[in-house]
């Protein structure tokens, strides 16, 4: 999958899209303060000493793709072929490439839904992510980890950049806020998605990823 600025020729004037989803409202003070967890999220992703490297990739990663999946299940009804033409984040527009690397424009549905099926199918394969005692992973694990968490990045940035508003309506931007932090702090820790590739979320990273500001004394 590779994201693709739009350049001003290419972008269409959407009547659809209300002028508050422009201004990235998830960037107001009012909505990044909102979190379900006031902990250090570093410390949450550190590996620990008697865990072995792969395990923790393992166990973390099928854990967010179960968050993120949940995360969307909340929205989806707002996410369609109509109000949501394209897979967009920001000023990209992701493409889904198949197996045999051909390019497929789809919407914003098809796209997650290629996404999470294939993430299902990579993370119940046993010789993937071994579950049995003393199975070795395979040789390319890391790189599929990579492959997960960058597809995985692209529906976290759709949800913040297209159905934000639907999130504070349901009153769950405390859990994708948090959701959000603790996936970047964590694929940083382990360089798993290329700065290049999530710089187009920076701005709320900043914010979300700085230790939460101490809670007023009483």
């Amino acid at each position: 999958v590779r994201g693709h600025a739009l350049g001003p020729s290419k972008t269409k004037p959407n009547g659809k899209k209300p002028p508050a989803e422009e201004k990235k409202q998830y960037l107001e003070a009012e909505f990044t303060k909102v979190r379900v967890v006031d902990f250090d999220l570093k410390e949450l992703v550190m590996l620990p000493r008697e865990i072995d490297l792969n395990e923790w990739l393992a166990s973390n990663t099928t854990t967010f793709f179960n968050l993120i999946n949940l995360q969307y299940s909340t929205i989806s009804e707002f996410c369609t072929g109509d109000t949501c033409q394209a897979m967009t984040a920001c000023n990209t527009i992701y493409y889904w490439y198949d197996e045999r690397g051909k390019k497929t424009k789809c919407t914003a549905p098809q796209y997650v839904d290629f996404v999470m099926s294939l993430v299902q199918k990579l993370v119940t394969d046993d010789d993937i992510f071994p579950t049995k005692y003393g199975k070795e992973f395979p040789n390319a694990f890391e790189s599929l980890v990579k492959k997960i968490c960058r597809y995985l990045f692209h529906v976290l940035a759709h949800l913040f950049w297209a159905h934000f508003k639907e999130t504070v309506a349901l009153d769950l931007q405390g859990h994708l806020n948090t959701l959000y932090a603790h996936f970047i702090v964590f694929v940083r820790e382990f360089n798993l998605v290329d700065p290049k590739e999530t710089c187009i979320m920076d701005d709320l990273s900043e914010i979300l990823c700085a230790p939460a500001p101490p809670a007023p004394a009483r």
